[in-house]
């Protein structure tokens, strides 16, 4: 697979949109979600990765809540979360870094651990800091359930993702002295006549794109202490091996004789 190039920050992308709603105390990220979900599609295309459409809806659901989340969030953090279900036993995982507005993800359906009760993890880098985790347990086989129990649980306050059109989905958080009233009460039909009923400050216009940045020198890195240590173990008798990158799925196929210039050469 050809390597992958960074994305155009001038490029076209889904457009997320936040607004401060005042005198509630409360912020809104929306989003109409039809860009976003072509490309992952193009994406398992490419990849050649074949998705069961049961995992393949709770998948776009936890995309939309991921994306909403990190255009809440400040630029300067990497997130990622694994939301893990025990029926359907199924992991999905998603990363995204604020800085260049990108997401990515994948579905893991195979030797998913059986666990006593479904998990969901968080890691958040922000700027050069250390990883924080947080491990929520959760019920049921909603991801959009599961983020709001997240938020309830890890944040420590209120979360509402709302299905306001057949793509487009919002989600509300709050702020310090939230109408909780008002909060509590929200249905998709207020939350899509927010404009007209709210007094709304706009906050932010982030671009979201699909894209991870896997190619052939990262996927070698992986490889290179087995490969120095036991290439036999990589290779066996074959000439070259296919790995996929565990963050987005895609296939790379690196040869033996390039993985052996790879580890002869020293790293800067």
């Amino acid at each position: 697979m050809p390597e992958t190039t960074p994305p155009n920050l001038d490029d076209a992308g889904l457009e997320i949109v936040t607004h401060f709603v005042r005198h509630r105390n409360a912020m809104v990220a929306r989003a109409a979600f039809g860009e976003l979900f072509v490309d992952y599609y193009l994406h398992l295309g490419a990849a050649q990765i074949k998705v069961a459409a049961e995992h393949d809806a709770m998948f776009k659901r936890a995309l939309v809540a991921f994306a909403l989340h990190c255009a809440s969030r400040p630029r300067n953090e990497m997130v990622a979360w694994t939301i893990n279900f025990q029926a359907p036993r199924v992991n999905l995982f998603l990363t995204g870094d604020n800085e260049t507005g990108t997401v990515t993800g994948r579905v893991f359906d195979e030797n998913v651990k059986e666990l006593p009760e479904n998990v969901f993890y968080s890691d958040v880098v922000r700027g050069r800091g250390e990883k924080r985790r947080s491990v929520v347990n959760f019920s049921g086989a909603d991801p959009i359930a599961a983020a709001e129990k997240f938020y309830a649980h890890s944040e420590q306050r209120g979360a509402r993702f709302f299905q306001l059109g057949e793509e487009e989905f919002a989600l509300v958080t709050e702020h310090p002295d939230c109408d909780l009233a008002w909060f509590n009460g929200l249905t998709a039909e207020k939350v899509a006549a927010l404009a007209t009923e709210e007094t709304l400050t706009l906050l932010e216009r982030r671009v979201c794109r699909w894209h991870c940045g896997c190619n052939q020198d990262r996927m070698m890195e992986v490889l290179a202490p087995t490969m120095r240590q036991d290439p036999a173990t990589l290779f066996g008798d074959d000439p070259k091996l296919e790995i996929r990158c565990p963050r987005c799925g895609a296939r790379h196929t690196i040869t033996r004789e390039a993985m052996e210039a790879f580890v002869a050469v020293p790293k800067q």
